[in-house]
């Protein structure tokens, strides 16, 4: 089997095709059986294609990468699980949270603190001089 680029002439539609062989392609294209799939017109070439060739080089690149996502996911987890035992989870109220330690000295948390906030308001909170940070979040549903 061998998959060509086709070009249609007349709407200048690209589309690929498979076909038996080289040498089938130039039967159906003599017999001007080949029609473009977006407007039927018989006036379609093939155009030319690197051919894909597997590279055990590009393989082992792809191995490595895959393996380099692993081990940023398996970090990202590490911390998702220190954060998790030493801070405390505020949810959706993070700023509003920060504020209130950043401003009023009596209220205290054991703990710092993490959750969520909003890109302004993470904006807002550097303005003010409050210290905060954005850190990755792998959902635990994910792999």
């Amino acid at each position: 089997m061998i998959k060509y680029k086709l070009n249609c002439n007349k709407c200048r539609v690209s589309f690929d095709s498979w076909f038996a062989s080289s040498t089938e392609y130039e039967k159906l294209k003599k017999k001007n059986f080949l029609n473009c799939i977006n407007c039927g017109s018989k006036n379609v070439q093939k155009s030319l294609m690197a051919p894909k060739v597997i590279n055990k080089k590009i393989k082992n690149i792809e191995v490595h990468k895959n393996q380099k996502l692993k081990d940023i996911h398996k970090k990202l987890k590490e911390y998702q699980n220190f954060i998790k035992k030493n801070f405390e989870y505020v949810g959706e109220n993070f700023a509003y949270e920060a504020r209130s330690i950043h401003y009023d000295n009596k209220k205290k948390y054991k703990k710092g603190i993490y959750g969520t906030a909003s890109d302004v308001e993470l904006k807002e909170l550097k303005e003010e001089g409050i210290d905060a940070d954005v850190v990755p979040w792998i959902d635990n549903n994910k792999n």
